[in-house]
């Protein structure tokens, strides 16, 4: 009865969208779900390098002190997260022209962002004004990045109304974005491991020992979930491991050699095993999907707070590996579904694919910078101690905290605000069915 009451409400608003709406229901070829794909892997490559990398460089590299990196990764992430809904709502005010109206966003906007990008991991000849510079490059770097972003990823409204092909589609794309994290962190992962160990300091980081049993333990931990958008809370996740892992490796353990592996590790299990969370989420639906994968990963973390070692650490990171892939692929699945509700429930208001996106990565990028800004300013209270050979206790103890105990708690939180989602398996197929109904 439900389904036969939305389908008359299809009815009724069929004749609004039937002239507006063109034939976008075939069967998507592989040549054109790879062109897809592909599009998305370089700017994953920036942006794994930033996510590991950025902090440690400004902190070690840089030598700006711990308040003003701070500074730099939340206002620019912050700067960033205010871009996306301009960014978007200029989209939806762009004409059409042959190449259509998101591609001239995204080829415009490519040469400026590789030049900012580059400036971005260049040491200045002066020393009192880095902070300006980098947070200066750094805004730049995040508005460009947006100017590619919201376009490329609005891109997949407009490849098909078929769900399953838009499902395939991103599954192709999640895959090469995970190769281009996995490109960026080889790369300037063996650089940093080869780079960032001083010789003046020893082999073992006495750092460490202030961590007791669980020095192995948090390491893995911390690369678990990789880029998770299902929830800001499980953004904040991201960030904060993320930015803070090296940091953990270098000073409050002594995986520093390891790091990098382990980064790697994770990422080809990822890779490998997101075929397999596409056919999940086609089986049992994408909510269960995201409750399972997320929540796949927590016993091997405990596992390894109790039993803290090398070879554990790479048996989880395999483990964890499920987890990313399926933090990657299946938020990005669910978001075309919003849109597909939203098209049904207001068949006069066209054109704003744009604006979701980009309200989308808004708040994951406001929640980003806020989690950045607040790590990095915790070690600043704590005594961090630029370019030290090891750190006093109070960071360490800090450290920990932000890789161990704070990633779960905001795990929990992103678990429980996903028991809202409000669209099942069955109002799903009900706009499937709906949106097939109105193409006829």
């Amino acid at each position: 009865m439900e389904i036969a009451k939305h389908m008359s409400i299809c009815a009724i608003n069929a004749k609004s969208l039937l002239f507006s709406q063109t034939d976008l229901s075939q069967k998507l070829s592989l040549c054109s779900k790879l062109c897809f794909a592909i599009g998305g892997a370089p700017k994953e490559v920036a942006a794994s390098a930033t996510a590991f990398f950025l902090q440690i460089y400004l902190l070690d590299v840089a030598q700006i002190n711990a308040f003003q990196a701070s500074m730099v990764l939340f206002i620019g992430k912050a700067w960033g997260a205010v871009n996306d809904p301009i960014v978007g709502f200029f989209i939806t005010k762009s004409r059409w022209t042959k190449i259509g109206r998101l591609m001239p966003w995204m080829v415009g906007c490519t040469p400026f962002l590789v030049v900012s990008y580059i400036y971005l991991w260049f040491v200045p000849p002066f020393i009192s004004g880095r902070f300006i510079w980098y947070l200066g490059f750094y805004c730049l770097y995040q508005t460009l990045i947006t100017c590619f972003h919201v376009p490329y990823s609005a891109l997949t409204m407009f490849l098909s109304t078929d769900q399953k092909e838009r499902d395939s589609a991103t599954a192709y794309r999640m895959t090469m974005e995970v190769l281009g994290t996995l490109v960026g962190a080889a790369i300037q992962g063996q650089i940093v491991a080869s780079a960032h160990t001083l010789k003046h300091c020893s082999t073992h980081n006495t750092s460490a020992s202030y961590l007791g049993n669980s020095t192995g333990a948090e390491i893995v931990k911390s690369l678990v979930p990789s880029q998770d958008y299902l929830s800001h809370s499980v953004s904040v996740t991201v960030q904060l491991v993320q930015s803070n892992f090296v940091l953990f490796c270098t000073y409050a353990a002594d995986l520093r050699d390891q790091f990098h592996n382990i980064v790697l590790t994770i990422l080809v299990s990822a890779v490998i095993s997101i075929p397999l969370w596409q056919w999940f989420l086609q089986r049992f639906g994408k909510k269960t999907a995201a409750f399972c994968g997320i929540t796949w990963i927590m016993p091997f973390t405990l596992m390894l707070v109790f039993i803290p070692n090398v070879v554990v650490a790479y048996i989880v990171a395999v483990s964890s590996g499920l987890s990313v892939a399926a933090s990657l692929l299946l938020p990005w699945s669910m978001l075309p579904d919003v849109v597909d509700d939203f098209r049904l429930a207001n068949p006069d208001s066209k054109g704003h694919e744009a604006i979701f996106y980009s309200f989308y990565v808004f708040f994951t990028k406001f929640a980003a910078g806020i989690s950045l800004g607040v790590s990095t300013l915790c070690l600043e209270f704590a005594g961090y101690d630029t370019g030290a050979c090891k750190q006093p206790a109070p960071v360490v103890y800090t450290l920990k905290l932000l890789i161990g105990g704070a990633p779960v708690v905001f795990i929990v939180t992103g678990l429980m605000i996903l028991l809202f989602y409000p669209i099942s398996e069955d109002i799903r197929l009900r706009n499937k069915k709906c949106s097939y109904f109105l193409l006829k």
